[in-house]
């Protein structure tokens, strides 16, 4: 399993102007320091904020023509506890939806109301049986990332295990540069969380790397919200 090193230390970096190139609002700083308290570097720059995340990016490295770099896993400390799902299902499957904890259930009443702007949601699962109306609004959801498909796993006929896998879940997507920039914890998680959902994060990001491609990942930045981006090393 891929391990990061003790994220208590950090390499020194010799360039006396980091520029943080992935965020809006780029910032500099000075790095001499041989070795950093990084967790606490970054809370430093935090304080105040407890709602801020520990930020992870990632330059991937794949083979040419390789598919899209995205997926999904169950994060060990979810960064976000308050997802918004919706089921698009009828009959026993919406019941078995509800019961499971998803937020939304239905199928026309639902697609009415995001053609009308009235529904925001953070994921979505359809039935197999309702994909078809779905469809009609992919137009609207297919921007946003949300259209269930085969591939993504969110269409199926086991709703109940499907709601509560998505609940929990965490997914990633790499943009055009083959870079991943995702939140991977909570500014208040310990030590050890950070450490675990960046441990967790990197495995699922590695099934992505062909057999025999020996640098997969190249560069990694971790910082925060309003933090600098700090360079960390894999073992």
């Amino acid at each position: 399993m891929q391990r990061f090193i003790t994220l208590q230390k950090v390499f020194s970096v010799k360039t006396p102007k980091l520029t943080r190139n992935y965020a809006t609002k780029k910032k500099k700083i000075d790095e001499y320091a041989d070795y950093v308290d990084l967790n606490s570097a970054l809370r430093a720059y935090e304080i105040g904020n407890e709602s801020s995340v520990v930020e992870l990016h990632i330059q991937c490295k794949p083979e040419k023509g390789q598919h899209p770099i995205r997926g999904n896993f169950l994060m060990p400390n979810p960064v976000k506890s308050d997802v918004f799902l919706v089921v698009f299902a009828e009959g026993k499957q919406a019941l078995e939806a509800k019961e499971a904890g998803a937020d939304v259930v239905g199928c026309q009443e639902v697609i009415e109301k995001i053609k009308n702007g009235e529904l925001k949601f953070d994921k979505c699962i359809a039935t197999p049986e309702v994909l078809p109306q779905v469809a009609k609004i992919a137009r609207i959801l297919g921007p946003k990332g949300l259209m269930p498909t085969v591939n993504k796993g969110n269409v199926t006929d086991d709703v109940k295990n499907a709601v509560l896998y998505a609940k929990k879940s965490f997914e990633f997507k790499a943009d055009k540069q083959f870079v991943v920039h995702s939140g991977v914890a909570k500014i208040v998680n310990s030590d050890n969380q950070i450490k675990e959902n960046i441990s967790a994060f990197m495995d699922a990001l590695k099934l992505h790397a062909k057999s025999g491609k020996k640098k997969f990942i190249g560069s990694v930045y971790l910082s925060s919200t309003r933090g600098p981006g700090i360079p960390v090393l894999l073992d």
